[in-house]
């Protein structure tokens, strides 16, 4: 397995395929990249020479694409400028809810998780029903 600035890409794969194991690298980026450094996208990962490799990271740096950590800080970073200002999209993102306008009174289960059911607990202090 090739590893790229500190992501292990997949070797049975096509490099066009493998670079976007990299966060922030999808396809458009992949095959930008791969024309910047004249390499086939057909070719398989594992068969990369170094030479290819150093060419593939250079690209990336040249091409100020931003990858990995950086990205996953300033992604983090605007959500919780939304949540600070406590605009809509933020107090929405706090709250584990749909942001984009989708219905919550039915589905939406990918962001409010499972279901919980909240029901009604009886007293123990409270009186029973006999006389």
């Amino acid at each position: 397995m090739p590893r790229l600035l500190g992501v292990e890409i997949p070797g049975q794969k096509r490099i066009e395929a493998s670079l976007c194991y990299i966060y922030g690298v999808g396809p458009s980026h992949a095959q930008r990249i791969l024309e910047t450094t004249a390499i086939d996208p057909n070719i398989r990962a594992k068969d990369l020479a170094p030479e290819q490799i150093n060419a593939i990271i250079h690209a990336i740096d040249s091409l100020k694409i931003v990858i990995e950590g950086d990205l996953r800080r300033e992604v983090q970073g605007n959500l919780k400028r939304l949540q600070a200002i406590n605009c809509y999209r933020g107090i929405r993102h706090r709250r584990g809810l749909p942001v984009r306008g989708q219905r919550t009174s039915t589905n939406a289960r990918t962001r409010k998780g499972a279901r919980r059911t909240v029901g009604v607990q009886r007293n123990p202090n409270a009186k029973t029903g006999k006389v």
